[in-house]
């Protein structure tokens, strides 16, 4: 836990030090704030992107679960089928 808390203040410090530095750099406001902006655009779409790969390996991942559960019991479904006309033979001998 210690590492975490430490990695997340690390972090946290870093970013605080490229906002402080960002609004003390001598540029115009204006030109401050673009950048500001662009910058919070490009985090929001590549965190947008990240999520949307995660979603579509989470929904690929839950395809193929259901497919082998269907495969499964398809399987299962057989072999009690198989296992019923066993003994509907048995019962006729």
């Amino acid at each position: 836990m210690k590492s975490g808390k430490m990695l997340l203040g690390l972090i946290s410090g870093a970013a605080a030090g490229a906002a402080l530095g960002l609004l003390f750099a001598p540029k115009k406001g204006a030109d401050t704030r673009k950048a500001i902006s662009d910058s919070s655009n490009e985090a929001i779409q590549g965190t947008k992107g990240k999520f949307n790969e995660f979603s579509d390996s989470l929904s690929h991942k839950v395809d193929t679960l259901k497919n082998k559960t269907k495969a499964s019991l398809t399987n299962a479904e057989k072999k009690v089928n198989e296992a019923k006309a066993e003994i509907h033979d048995m019962k006729k001998s």
